[in-house]
């Protein structure tokens, strides 16, 4: 899968997990500062991907303090499907 796939069907997944991001999704903007992204609302999007895309998140990778953009989420998705 490219990282333009990855990158849009990302973007539906967190409208979908997170429907109060009613505006266009930058994966470049900060999720803390700019969607109010919390560790409840990454574990949620975590969960909805493993299963979207087939991959496994680490414990470490759990933690909200990972992914300072949706765009720094998409690339660890990438780097699992690579593998």
């Amino acid at each position: 899968m490219d990282r333009d796939t990855i990158n849009a069907e990302l973007i539906d997944l967190i409208r979908e997990v997170m429907p109060n991001i009613d505006e266009d999704v930058n994966l470049n903007a900060s999720i803390t500062e700019q969607y109010g992204v919390n560790s409840v609302s990454i574990i949620r999007l975590i969960v909805a991907a493993e299963s979207k895309f087939n991959v496994t998140f680490t414990d470490y990778e759990l933690a909200l303090s990972s992914y300072e953009t949706f765009g720094d989420f998409a690339a660890v998705i990438a780097q699992k499907l690579e593998a």
